[in-house]
């Protein structure tokens, strides 16, 4: 029977093949977070020590040492959340086309070999030989993106268990994992027992370099040729992080549902509001229950709470200032985000070319126009204005790399 509540939420679905400006528009502002990395606040707060507006702006653009988040740890949690929204739509747009399951399944497992190559090849430009590493955003995104694909043919009763699974079974597998014995070598894990980011008591199963993550990379990357006996990851990242970040996507996967569920546009902006303040509250219990911290680097179950928590939140901002309103606004970040791959590229296998061909061209010292303290802003303003122009030229060409 059709209901008049039926009948406006079909008419307030987005129809299958359209874009919602929000998407693009809040994943143009991730990449534009990742490509002002060229900025260098950092180069800027340490020339003026003291300075607390240059220091705020450092830290929201450098990565935590390891527990809680700085606004640039949400840039990876916000593009895996973002490919699991868009994966409705893509869905939606194929089999409208014709598009039989098997052939978007062979689609699938081809974007999830690429992705898989991609991050492999940048992360070895100006290397000696291939360097096998698993914790690029694009490999890990590769790694679990088939299985997002086949959950999203599922009911979303299923896509939820598929996430509790993944959480509850990644939280219980690092609890399991033995803790460091007394003799443990920690100068091997390019760790100290007192290193200040060590958690206490339950929760240092979740500490850096001495956790179930750890211990499999110790094992799986040492299959491939590398140039060095691979001991840790200096920075704590792992390969394993890609199961709690298909749960990130399978997040992302459900807000996309929501999305094209028809539902009134500011009761949609409510309910992800209030879907990410729980998720907030949810996480900060964990945490500071130390029952399951809040990590990036390791993708803990905390994580992935807090972080989904943040990208609805953010999905909410986006979501209620264009479509929500009917508003095509944010076009300067539209243009990054319709073509994210290539910003990607560009910002992540090209920076140094292309900073090292300012040099060349514009001279040694064009970047001393305000002095030494602000050199970063002047070169990494320029490099930004050069990709945004390359993306912008991609966007008026309607050229738009897909993988």
């Amino acid at each position: 029977m059709t209901t008049k509540k039926s009948v406006e939420m079909a008419a307030n679905a987005p129809a299958p093949g359209s874009r919602l400006t929000s998407i693009d528009a809040y994943r143009g502002f991730v990449m534009l977070l990742m490509m002002g990395e060229v900025l260098s606040f950092e180069h800027v707060s340490k020339a003026l020590p003291g300075n607390a507006f240059w220091s705020f702006l450092n830290f929201n653009q450098s990565h935590v040492e390891w527990a809680g988040c700085s606004l640039h740890d949400l840039i990876q949690p916000s593009f895996s959340f973002l490919v699991g929204v868009a994966l409705p739509f893509s869905i939606a747009a194929r089999t409208a086309k014709g598009d039989s399951f098997g052939k978007l399944l062979r689609h699938a497992l081809i974007r999830s070999v690429v992705l898989i190559a991609l991050g492999i090849f940048l992360r070895s430009m100006w290397a000696n030989q291939t360097y096998f590493t698993f914790e690029d955003t694009l490999s890990q995104i590769g790694l679990g993106y088939t299985f997002l694909f086949l959950l999203g043919f599922c009911k979303q009763r299923t896509q939820l268990i598929a996430l509790g699974v993944i959480l509850v079974g990644y939280w219980a597998a690092f609890a399991f994992y033995p803790l460091p014995g007394p003799g443990f070598d920690y100068a091997s894990a390019g760790v100290t027992a007192d290193w200040g980011g060590n958690f206490k008591g339950f929760a240092a199963h979740w500490n850096k370099n001495t956790n179930l993550a750890w211990a499999v990379d110790k094992w799986f990357l040492n299959l491939f040729p590398r140039e060095h006996y691979f001991n840790f990851n200096n920075g704590g990242y792992s390969t394993l992080s890609f199961i709690p970040t298909l749960g990130t996507m399978i997040i992302g996967l459900m807000a996309g549902n929501m999305l094209r569920s028809g539902m009134a546009p500011f009761a949609l902006v409510r309910c992800f509001a209030m879907i990410g303040a729980g998720l907030l509250v949810l996480s900060a219990a964990l945490h500071f229950g130390g029952v399951a911290p809040v990590v990036k680097r390791i993708w803990t179950p905390g994580w992935v709470i807090f972080s989904g928590g943040c990208c609805f939140l953010l999905l909410a901002v986006f979501y209620g200032l264009t479509d929500a309103r009917h508003k095509r606004r944010g076009l300067f970040l539209a243009v990054i985000g319709t073509n994210s791959i290539a910003a990607y590229v560009l910002a992540d296998g090209f920076g140094a070319f292309l900073s090292k061909t300012l040099y060349i061209h514009l001279g040694p010292h064009y970047d001393q126009l305000f002095g030494d303290a602000y050199s970063t802003l002047v070169k990494g303003a320029i490099m930004l204005t050069i990709d945004w122009l390359v993306l912008y030229w991609l966007y008026r060409k309607k050229i738009f790399i897909k993988v």
